[in-house]
């Protein structure tokens, strides 16, 4: 329903484990190729997405001027103006297409892994709704469960459909999504079949390599975001969750994600690695700690009784330099993020190492682990 000022998106993070979104891609390590080497650029779209997603939840988490009385502003002379015009919206799809992605990558590494593959999924997808209902309590609107429960309907069905059907699938429910509801989180199960579907025909393997492809990519969605963001911009205190707002975020979201792909082919990647991958590496375990450190900024700086814009976005930035921080920091000495190392535990049922280990014994452990996981699945 139309809704002025910025709303909290729905969205799960998805970030590879190694083999294996959210941090570690939920429902798939969307950061390994079938050949099993990571795809570094997906580390960075993810690193972005979750920074985006900080800026759109915030407010409504901690109930930003809630208590003064005064109604905020929805337009271009308000920063929730631009919030809504390119940040809402426009990463909640990413993160979908990282789940959809991921989950088709982990299914490659499970069928090498595994004898039932599909059991590995299911328990996957069964730990993150485990995950999601309890942070629910904490973060309301929060997508992890919603991720899980699609994945269960949506994705897990997909694995025994040919790539065309799974491609056709998608189509057919992004349109459907927007026909009925305009947008929001009905597009989560076509854009998770979207996502598996570019993994499944070789298009995910070029993103931050092919830059004639960006480029084509770019010119295409940006061509497409112009028009429907200047529908959009038109009234923007009523395009919380309609059309104008749902197509201009889906167009956005694919200009965001080919610009980053393009900027990836250039001299400014190993920047774009630095400052986004050690996030989008831990994206589930940060995305999960955003929740209370927002919330401890709202207490702290009484956010409810506030109307400044530029300590509410300050918050932010501190927040996300605290976790990039820490996530720099413990990936100097682990191989994943906590929350990714417990996921990738309890899905294949053998505990991995956490501590990253010299080079002989790191390969001499994975062969071990690897044949334990199969044992188990």
């Amino acid at each position: 329903m139309p809704r002025s000022g910025p709303r909290r998106e729905r969205h799960v993070l998805t970030s590879p484990s190694s083999p294996e979104r959210t941090a570690a891609a939920p429902a798939a390590s969307a950061a390994l190729p079938t050949s099993g080497r990571r795809i570094a650029a997906l580390d960075v779209i993810r690193g972005v997405a979750l920074c985006g997603i900080l800026f759109v939840n915030i407010a409504p988490l901690v109930h930003f001027g809630s208590e003064t009385g005064t109604p905020q502003p929805t337009n271009l002379g308000d920063p929730s103006g631009w919030l809504q015009l390119f940040v809402q919206q426009r990463f909640f799809p990413i993160f979908s297409l990282l789940f959809g992605i991921g989950f088709a990558l982990f299914f490659e590494s499970a069928k090498r892994r595994s004898r039932r593959p599909r059991l590995v999924l299911l328990r996957r997808l069964l730990l993150l709704l485990a995950i999601g209902i309890p942070f629910e309590l904490l973060q309301g609107g929060s997508a992890l469960w919603p991720y899980a429960i699609a994945g269960l309907i949506v994705l897990l069905p997909s694995t025994w459909l040919p790539r065309w059907a799974v491609a056709a699938g998608a189509a057919v429910l992004i349109a459907a999504s927007f026909a009925l509801t305009g947008g929001g989180i009905t597009l989560i199960p076509g854009v998770f079949l979207l996502g598996a579907a570019l993994t499944r025909y070789g298009i995910v393997q070029g993103i931050g390599r092919s830059r004639a492809g960006s480029v084509v990519a770019l010119l295409a969605f940006t061509a497409a975001s112009i028009p429907l963001a200047l529908w959009q911009a038109s009234d923007l205190r009523m395009s919380g969750f309609d059309l104008a707002s749902g197509l201009a975020g889906f167009a956005m979201a694919g200009a965001y994600v080919a610009l980053l792909s393009l900027l990836l082919t250039t001299p400014a990647a190993p920047g774009l690695q630095l400052a986004f991958a050690p996030l989008g590496k831990m994206a589930l375990t940060n995305y999960v700690a955003g929740a209370p450190l927002m919330l401890a900024a709202g207490v702290l700086f009484d956010l409810p009784h506030s109307t400044s814009w530029t300590l509410l976005l300050s918050i932010v930035v501190g927040i996300l330099a605290l976790q990039w921080v820490a996530s720099t920091l413990w990936l100097r000495s682990f191989t994943q993020g906590p929350l990714e190392w417990l996921w990738r535990w309890g899905t294949w049922g053998t505990r991995g190492p956490l501590r990253r280990l010299p080079a002989g014994e790191a390969t001499q452990t994975s062969a071990v682990s690897a044949g334990a996981a199969n044992a188990a699945a």
